[in-house]
């Protein structure tokens, strides 16, 4: 940083990924970041799919992270929760998955039935 003005910019973008993580908005996605999901690939899902949002402007999207669901073999497993929708349990997720469920999912509403473990 040079200037306070990169100060003041640094800011403002940490300030815009915080609000990603915080607060009751239309759709929530659950990454699980227990030891199995970490081990599986996690943190690069969860890495890819704040990128996503952060590249798509989603502002109404709430992201958390949960420990372990008991269900190893089918990790990094991530749910997503729309309004009107069963929530949706997705298993077996990459980066690349994560993207195409952004896209599909939660910007346009539809499940890709291929990737579901759960719904209810």
């Amino acid at each position: 940083m040079k200037s306070l003005e990169d100060l003041a910019r640094l800011r403002e973008e940490v300030r815009e990924r915080i609000k990603v993580r915080e607060g009751a908005k239309a759709v929530r996605i659950t990454v699980g970041m227990g030891t199995c999901g970490i081990a599986a690939g996690a943190r690069d899902v969860m890495a890819a799919l704040l990128d996503e949002l952060a590249k798509r402007g989603l502002t109404d999207v709430t992201v958390t992270q949960t420990g372990c669901a008991g269900l190893c073999e089918y990790e990094p497993l991530v749910e997503v929760a729309r309004p009107g929708q069963p929530k949706v349990t997705y298993s077996y997720v990459t980066p690349e998955k994560i993207r195409q469920i952004v896209a599909q999912h939660v910007v346009n509403g539809q499940i890709i039935g291929e990737w579901v473990l759960a719904a209810r």
